[in-house]
């Protein structure tokens, strides 16, 4: 393969549009929101955002074929990848509200840093509890715990060499996978807007939401 030339800011992104939906009840790849599918929401935020490449994983036009496991999906699209940028974003598509400020967050916190990676985050703000069956163990603090959402940015050599040294972790986000093959993942702040639809009433939330005009 030729060497492609590529800008340190430039990124591409993998957008995974390929789970089987157990929690929703049904596949999400093609469910409809403000007349567009989900996966293109996001599609058209990378584009916003100046990405060099978009590939899409999953059972839609264009899109490359999954895998088993969502990081199967995710090593497929990194296969599919031909623009050589040195920034790489993996985004999931059941998160259509994804704005380009966000993407450029992400970016901004990875190019020239030093770092492997960077995952925005925001705050927990319900109490945790450690439960053992029926019963509540412990009360957690909080304070030391975030949710993480998507896209997750990775210098593009990085993610490709923590999913071949680790091909047998079954992980639910590429960071994990960077983090226990020694590389540095920062946080940024998220966006309470960039819901995941999870479950059917997320819909319904998203809906609400483009309808009040954030996106």
């Amino acid at each position: 393969m030729s060497e492609v030339v590529a800008s340190e800011e430039s990124f591409a992104a993998i957008v995974v549009a390929a789970g089987s939906g157990t929690r929703f009840g049904r596949s999400k790849h093609d469910l409809v929101l403000g007349g567009k599918p989900l996966w293109k929401w996001s599609v058209e935020a990378f584009e916003e955002a100046g990405a060099s490449e978009i590939v899409v994983v999953g059972d839609v036009p264009g899109g490359v074929p999954g895998g088993n496991r969502r990081r199967d999906s995710v090593s497929a699209g990194l296969d599919a990848l031909t623009s050589g940028s040195p920034i790489v974003l993996i985004h999931d598509a059941a998160r259509p509200l994804v704005g380009s400020n966000l993407i450029e967050t992400v970016v901004a916190a990875i190019a020239g840093t030093g770092v492997e990676g960077a995952i925005p985050v925001i705050p927990v703000t319900d109490t945790i509890k450690r439960v053992e069956g029926s019963r509540v163990g412990e009360t957690v603090d909080r304070s030391a715990f975030v949710a993480v959402q998507t896209p997750q940015g990775f210098v593009t050599q990085a993610l490709m060499d923590a999913h071949r040294a680790l091909p047998s972790d079954d992980v639910t986000d590429d960071a994990t996978l960077v983090e226990r093959n020694g590389g540095i993942v920062v946080i940024v702040d998220g966006d309470r807007a960039n819901i995941k639809i999870t479950f059917p009433g997320d819909m319904a939330m998203a809906e609400a939401i483009v309808a009040g005009g954030v996106q």
